[in-house]
């Protein structure tokens, strides 16, 4: 099985899905901006800026929509770990039970197949504290704190372990440049640019380990693939 051209099939889909569905809340937000029909701001004297309601309806559906992306992005990651565990009947969650518990999935598979691949990781070309923002990312989305408000947000371990988190707003990016005080929990906000960066390193990593893990499985077969 080509595990890694599964792989990107689906984060083809993902980036294709982010770009496809967020278009029409960009134009949203474009026009009410650029106050652009059917947007143009009617006479008003109570200072109360117009189509509020409207810009913020299309900046949350943008939220949820790279919320969305970032937690099939982590079950495609997690699939590409499973799938090859299985092939190589590795038991990763059985041999390595305090990596995956104590510290996520991410750590977990790299104790696992680090040591499939007798590997230190030191030649993978993957930001694995990208990887491991993913995973909390989509813990983050599938666990909401309350009814009230749609917006997500961080657990408060996010900046604790990670001083300058990813996916965060670029208002509370700037603040933690600048030292500034911040909440505890931090906004999940997944934009673009940082959804993008994130499926890169996705598939850093399973390039990385693809011909390895084939090696692994196939001994002596020197084509890398069947």
């Amino acid at each position: 099985m080509d595990v890694l051209w599964f792989l990107k099939e689906r984060t083809k889909f993902i980036r294709n899905y982010y770009e496809t569905a967020s278009a029409a809340f960009r134009e949203t937000i474009r026009k009410i901006d650029a106050e652009e029909a059917p947007y143009e701001p009617p006479y008003s004297e109570d200072g109360e800026p117009p189509f509020l309601a409207e810009w913020g309806a299309a900046d949350t559906s943008l939220e949820i929509l790279g919320a969305t992306c970032i937690s099939m992005l982590s079950e495609s990651l997690k699939l590409y770990f499973s799938t090859w565990e299985e092939l190589l009947g590795a038991k990763c969650q059985k041999n390595f039970p305090g990596s995956f518990k104590g510290k996520g999935f991410v750590t977990g598979y790299k104790d696992c197949f680090g040591a499939v691949l007798k590997t230190d990781w030191s030649t993978c070309p993957a930001d694995f504290a990208v990887l491991e923002q993913v995973v909390m990312a989509r813990n983050a989305a599938e666990h909401p704190a309350d009814i009230v408000f749609l917006h997500l947000n961080h657990h408060e371990s996010l900046q604790q372990k990670f001083p300058t988190p990813v996916f965060i707003s670029e208002y509370e990016k700037r603040l933690i440049e600048q030292n500034a005080q911040v909440w505890p929990h931090l906004q999940l906000v997944v934009t673009g640019n940082a959804l993008f960066e994130a499926i890169r390193q996705v598939e850093l990593l399973a390039e990385w380990m693809e011909e390895r893990l084939f090696n692994v499985l196939y001994p002596g077969n020197r084509a890398g693939k069947l």
